[in-house]
């Protein structure tokens, strides 16, 4: 399955209102004119799909231009020009880590408990392993009770090694183990799977702050890349976590979870729009092989059931 078949079935909860209002349904080549209440059932649409005010009124503001010079647009037509306008939007989205410059290159996860984090640590490890790099896991989600259990499953079934302790020990510890290991061992991508912080709970934000300063005194860069990981199903709220964790944390990027089985997938727009913070991988099911490389053109057109995405890009 492809990058826009990924991302179809993946969106397949946010777009059916989307499809609906534009009247690409039944009609998916456009063979139906668009009336003021398909303009209606639109603003509607756009609106629920959480892609932001700012970027839905654009999108409509475009779409009712066009209308109004040509009475006979089509719901493909509109749906292209809601696409172009988001895709716009979504320019510089697309977080590309093809280049390694460290050994071990470290990417430290960080986000609210449930936001799938510790999965995603296993399914970049997995990922990274299958293009031929050593991996490492560092387990540093020491404060809940269940994180390296699900940690340990996780990389027993996909064959991944693992630094871990036990619950309640030093998380910036567990994480300076870990990198001691990976040095010795060669590794080329550590990955660390911090705590789950509720992004209001400021003394646990600071543990954050403690990783990353005991980390710096091997290396000065440490951790490398600081990707939070949001919960794509919470919609716009996820906005506030990001403005947060970014305070704390200096973020380099983003991973949204769990765009399968909700219906804002729109919210992406508003985080990035929001953040300017690259999008890299995005959650579309539960396999390994479900989180994919952000590609924005994929999204977009499986947003507005528009054709294909752009080529298939390796992460």
């Amino acid at each position: 399955m492809g990058f826009f078949d990924k991302f179809k079935k993946g969106l397949s909860k946010t777009t059916p209102s989307l499809f609906k209002a534009l009247g690409v349904i039944s009609n998916l080549f456009g063979s139906k004119k668009l009336s003021r209440e398909d303009l209606d059932a639109l603003e509607e649409a756009l609106y629920g799909a959480d892609i932001g005010v700012e970027t839905a009124t654009e999108i409509l503001e475009r779409i009712k231009e066009a209308y109004s010079n040509n009475s006979e647009l089509r719901g493909r037509e509109a749906a292209e020009i809601g696409a172009a306008v988001l895709k716009h939007v979504l320019e510089g989205a697309e977080g590309r880590l093809d280049a390694f410059s460290a050994k071990p290159e470290m990417i430290a996860l960080t986000g609210d408990n449930g936001s799938g984090k510790t999965t995603t640590a296993a399914k970049l490890a997995a990922m990274y392993k299958a293009q031929g790099k050593k991996v490492l896991v560092g387990a540093c989600d020491t404060f809940r009770a269940a994180a390296n259990e699900q940690l340990v499953t996780w990389c027993e079934r996909l064959d991944l090694e693992l630094v871990a302790s036990h619950q309640g020990a030093d998380s910036a510890a567990v994480a300076f183990d870990a990198y001691e290991a990976a040095v010795k061992r060669g590794t080329d991508v550590l990955i660390l799977d911090t705590a789950g912080r509720l992004h209001t709970k400021h003394h646990l934000l600071g543990e954050l702050d403690k990783l990353r300063r005991v980390l710096q005194k091997r290396d000065p860069k440490a951790p490398h890349h600081r990707w939070l990981v949001l919960d794509g199903s919470i919609g716009s709220n996820s906005i506030e976590q990001a403005r947060v964790f970014h305070k704390q944390f200096d973020l380099t990027g983003l991973v949204i979870t769990k765009l399968d089985g909700t219906s804002k997938g729109g919210a992406l727009v508003g985080i990035y729009r929001e953040m300017r913070l690259p999008i890299y991988f995005v959650g579309l099911g539960e396999a390994p092989e479900d989180l994919q490389p952000f590609n924005a053109d994929s999204y977009v057109n499986a947003l507005f059931s528009l054709g294909g995405g752009s080529a298939e890009q390796t992460g």
